[in-house]
């Protein structure tokens, strides 16, 4: 495995889980302290911490120090590297869709193909 897909693994495995998600919307808004970024969980201190652990292993944020306190910032760098992996995905999936519209839009143009219907003579089949 490379560096680069190390990494990828390591963020989605962070991602995975919907506290640690929670966690990083509320870190867009701004650095906050570990205890204000607990409060809206029902779970304790030390299990945020564990969530917190694991999203500063995969890069996802950052704790710094100051006096008593340690605030969390987020660091969106990893964030970009999962949406340059997904443009990756994004551009194949826009051209086959790309590819489907051109095939309704020409089999939509031309009129259908009638099959033509054999008249089976009532006499025959007797």
């Amino acid at each position: 495995m490379t560096r680069t897909s190390d990494r990828l693994t390591a963020t989605f495995s962070a991602l995975a889980d919907p506290t640690r998600r929670a966690i990083l919307a509320r870190l867009a808004r701004g650095e906050t302290s570990v205890g204000e970024l607990a409060e809206p969980f029902d779970m304790s201190l030390p299990a945020i911490s564990k969530h917190l652990k694991v999203l500063e292993r995969a890069g996802l944020i950052s704790r710094g120090r100051d006096a008593q306190r340690r605030p969390c910032r987020l660091a969106a760098e990893p964030l970009q590297e999962i949406s340059d992996w997904v443009a990756t995905y994004q551009r194949f999936w826009e051209q086959r869709l790309d590819r489907l519209e051109a095939y309704l839009e020409e089999s939509q143009a031309s009129p259908p193909a009638r099959k033509k219907r054999r008249r089976i003579d009532a006499r025959k089949s007797r």
